[in-house]
């Protein structure tokens, strides 16, 4: 160790989940330094997830005063006061991130460092002028939105989804490039609270979802939001005001113009700020680092988790890694494999959709024998209430144990759904354990036990070259 080095006992680089490797060491006695070189609570709690949340769930309150006159509620939207509606979540959100650093500065064995860390050597970190080293380092770093290679693109004023979140001019028309979960999730928000929005995408849209649920959201979304398929964009123009995006479309060349631009193709990690050429810490070809199934890196006593490792987007993961490293690494000094239970995830779009699991495209890919339930909103008697003309509950069995293996919801509520699913798949549960299971009525839970009956009524091969149990509507 150079001379002058302060030494810890853990150092976190990342001050959102890396967070859960901070309070829990410093309660055993151990001396914690955190780096973070902006506010603290990571992209989920200031530019990501519970923003973003927050003003979606205005657009739905948008989504419910329009769908009021189908119960014969006449109501009109007279002022949506858009500036008020994004200063209002971003102060709750400062206020909640500023509520951290005071806690760390009362308890003597957490340094909290607001300023950029990089690696000088493979041990020791430069920080606010100073040199520390630890004996076990963990990254939790996370990502940050990647922009693509768009000719003119990087000479125009566009937005990323950190800036979509922040602004608090509305625009009158937007045009949203990236058909993943961003921008259809930012797509629905601006749309429902007033600006015309077109989103531009190379292929479909939700690409990784299962292909039916893709379908049916791709239905509900473009009678929403204007949806431009299977489109490769060439160029963008800013001109007084005004973006033009050339593209092409089934080989045919168009533009589109807006006042306002959003770029929203993805994530790239942080990786490429902190010094990692001066380590042994290997990445890969998008610079997402490389971990084994402990979350140990190529480098001794380091470990990462999160979205700088690319295998899971989502808080909710990198909350469990690091609860889990915390467990492994720090208190019982053990390495040994992070078993990850049932990942859901959620898009808080319209159509909603909790999914969770595996999709049928990938059983298909794998060879791997299945059987199919599927039960539509509009068949249920909460479904009738709530006047649905989409959404439905997929599930899928292993045609062998006969176990919950993918369960994808689509539809009003789905978000929450999911969760009787991801418990049903956490116990190992059989086709006959969600038949043998009291649902209350009239709830949308029942979707689940109706998908489920769905299955056991057409469990039969469809034919002898197919993997797939029929289905029969």
């Amino acid at each position: 160790m150079t001379s002058g080095t302060k030494k810890y006992d853990v150092i976190v680089v990342g001050g959102g989940a890396g967070t859960k490797l901070v309070r829990p060491v410093a309660a055993r006695g151990l001396q914690v330094a955190v780096i973070e070189k902006e506010k603290m609570g990571g992209t989920c709690l200031n530019r990501g997830c519970i923003p973003s949340k927050m003003l979606i769930q205005a657009a739905d309150v948008a989504y419910w005063a329009n769908k009021a006159r189908e119960y014969h509620i006449h109501v009109a939207i007279q002022n949506i006061d858009f500036p008020k509606i994004v200063e209002e979540v971003n102060v709750t959100v400062d206020e909640e991130a500023g509520n951290i650093p005071p806690q760390y500065e009362k308890n003597p064995n957490i340094h909290l460092y607001q300023a950029a860390g990089k690696f000088i050597s493979e041990k020791v970190l430069e920080v606010a002028g100073e040199r520390i080293t630890a004996d076990h380092i963990f990254l939790a770093i996370g990502a940050r939105p990647y922009i693509p290679n768009i000719e003119g693109l990087r000479d125009t004023p566009f937005m990323t989804s950190q800036d979509a979140l922040r602004n608090t001019k509305r625009p009158k028309k937007i045009i949203i490039i990236g058909g993943g979960y961003i921008g259809s999730e930012l797509g629905f928000y601006y749309q429902m609270l007033g600006s015309e929005v077109h989103v531009i995408t190379k292929g479909g849209l939700l690409t990784r979802e299962d292909i039916d649920i893709q379908e049916e959201f791709e239905k509900g979304f473009s009678e929403i939001v204007k949806v431009h398929k299977n489109s490769q964009v060439q160029k963008v123009e800013y001109n007084q005001g005004i973006f033009t995006v050339h593209y092409f479309q089934n080989k045919e060349q168009k533009s589109l113009s807006s006042d306002a631009l959003l770029i929203a193709t993805g994530l790239k990690p942080w990786t490429d700020q902190i010094g990692l050429e001066n380590t042994k810490i290997a990445t890969d070809d998008k610079g997402f680092i490389q971990v084994d199934a402990s979350l140990k890196t190529t480098q001794e006593n380091v470990w990462a988790f999160g979205d700088c490792i690319g295998r899971y987007f989502y808080r909710h993961t990198a909350n469990y890694e690091g609860e889990q490293l915390f467990k492994n690494v720090i208190v019982d000094k053990k390495e040994r494999p992070v078993i990850y239970p049932p990942v859901p995830h959620a898009i808080f779009t319209h159509p909603r959709i909790g999914s969770v699991g595996v999709t049928e495209q990938e059983l298909i890919t794998k060879n791997i024998p299945y059987a199919v339930g599927i039960n539509s909103y509009c068949d249920s008697a909460r479904g009738m209430a709530l006047k649905c003309s989409e959404g439905f509950v997929k599930l899928l069995f292993h045609q062998d144990s006969r176990k919950l293996i993918g369960g994808h919801c689509i539809g009003d509520e789905a978000s929450d759904l999911v969760h009787m699913l991801v418990a049903y798949m956490k116990m190992g549960a059989t086709l006959e354990d969600l038949l043998d299971t009291i649902y209350v009525h009239p709830t949308l839970p029942e979707i689940i036990r109706h998908a489920a009956i769905n299955a056991y009524e057409h469990w039969k091969i469809k034919d002898k070259q197919s993997s797939k149990v029929e289905l029969t509507e």
